[in-house]
């Protein structure tokens, strides 16, 4: 077990102490923007020793106005998520938004992100913990941190070790 309590595989560093960085851009807009951040990312992280998961959302569903940007194109962008594991011996996170989207996005990524405003639903909490991924829930500002437990809760009694009792 790291310092930081985790067991992610591909992630380094977990036993300095460090913090775990969570970085990279909202969303993914072009190869090029992802290839170059993860870069600088990944040499942050070897210099100073941090743990480091890249974080991209593939497509943005929390958008104020219709005709906002919202991505590129699931798979087009959950395979550049995935050349970034690759090429930069990285994990990687994105948020998925409908149950729908767990199984599909948990083909490229390590982990798999809940956001905010969809911290309490139940079918996406599942969905996500049915895949054997990582889960990171966020915590959204409605909720009081000690009502995360149930999320959390949702996410045990759904994943795979769930289904071995």
């Amino acid at each position: 077990m790291s310092k930081i309590g985790i067991n992610i595989p591909g992630l380094k560093f977990c036993e300095t102490g460090n913090f775990l960085l969570i970085a990279g851009p909202c969303v993914i807009e072009s190869e090029k923007v992802i290839f170059e951040t993860a870069d600088y990312l990944k040499m942050l992280s070897d210099k100073y020793q941090l743990p480091f998961v890249f974080k991209s959302s593939y497509r943005k569903a929390n958008r104020s106005k219709s005709d906002s940007f919202s991505g590129i194109g699931d798979i087009k962008a959950l395979k550049i998520l995935a050349e970034v594991r690759k090429r930069y011996s990285v994990p990687v996170i994105t948020d998925i938004h409908n149950p729908d989207e767990a199984e599909i996005a948990a083909g490229y990524v390590d982990i798999l992100q809940i956001p905010a405003f969809l911290c309490r639903q139940t079918d996406l909490l599942v969905a996500a913990a049915k895949t054997g991924k990582w889960v990171n829930i966020k915590k959204g500002q409605f909720l009081s941190g000690s009502s995360m437990k149930f999320a959390v809760e949702k996410v045990r009694e759904s994943g795979p070790e769930a289904d071995q009792r």
